[in-house]
Parts: structure tokens; sequence; C-alpha cells
């Protein structure tokens, strides 16, 4: 066979293998890493009053999907003052908003479900573009994942802050 067939070949399989885990990530409960994955099933749904969300501050990452489209992912997650929130950087540029469809989505519909510690949680997702919350908001993204976030992003929009407000 000649180089470019074989070529040719190599590059097929790839982008069929890459295909192949796009789907399985889809059609899975949650994503894998940041492939969005399908619609988050497992764990035990909480209802009831909302926990002390300050065990949050030593998490890292959760797992969150949003009911229209239902397609989940993995973000960030802070506290401050026993509420829970989002953000979502590089809003504005291309790549940002090409890569990161979940925001705008969420924008028209934010109903969501997060999982935490293996449990789920119904949410909404409602955008924060002001207000007394953003500037600590600003400075625990700073402190919690060394990311150079600012109120002049959020005012921007470069920076998306999302509350995750009870559904009831």
């Amino acid at each position: 066979m000649g180089f470019l067939r074989v070529s040719g070949i190599i590059v097929g399989t790839i982008v069929l293998l890459i295909g192949i885990v796009f789907v399985a990530a889809r059609l899975s409960d949650g994503p894998f890493g940041l492939i969005a994955g399908g619609e988050l099933t497992s764990g035990e749904l909480v209802t009831g009053p909302d926990p002390d969300w300050s065990f949050v501050r030593d998490i890292a990452t959760i797992e969150f999907q949003l009911l229209d489209p239902a397609r989940s992912r993995t973000t960030w997650i802070l506290e401050h003052e026993g509420k829970i929130y989002i953000p979502c950087g590089y809003m504005d540029t291309a790549l940002g908003r090409l890569w990161k469809q979940w925001p705008i989505e969420a924008e028209r519909d934010g109903r969501a479900v997060i999982r935490v510690n293996g449990k789920r949680y119904e949410r909404k997702l409602v955008r924060i573009h002001d207000g007394p919350a953003v500037e600590p908001l600003v400075k625990r993204i700073n402190a919690k994942y060394g990311a150079p976030a600012s109120v002049a992003a959020v005012t921007s929009n470069s920076l998306w802050l999302f509350e995750l407000s009870p559904t009831g």
C-alpha cells in the first residue's frame, strides 16, 4: 500500500474512534472529563431543605446537566453565604462561545440537575450579572482555582456566573 493510503486509513480510524467516544459519552450517565455526557441518572435524588453547602469549598468539580438539552458536563463549583454558584469563563472569545453552549442554553431554560458526592439535586441556574455576590465570588475563583477572574470580567461578559437556586 502507498503511504497516502495508509495515512488515510490511520486518520479515518482515529476519527472513527473519536466519534465512538463522543457517542458513548452522550449515552452514559454523566460526562467523560471534558466531554459532555448523557443525563445524570444515578445517585440519590435529594429533596427537602437545602444542605449546608459549605462542604463544596473542598470539592474542585461537580457534574451537572441541563434538562433541555439533557447533556451533562463537569464544572467548577463555588459557595458563598450558603448559596452555590457555577462560573463560566472565556464567554467573550470565539472559542469559548463555540465550545461552551451550555451557558446560552441555561439562560433560555435554567432547569438543571447537579451531582455532588454521588447525590443529585434539582436546581435552576440563574445568571448573576452584578450585585453584592460578584466580588466575593471572583475572590473565591481566584483563591480556589488560581484563575484570573475579576469583577470587570463579569461586567464585560467574559466571565458568567450562575447561582444554582432551589427549584421550589
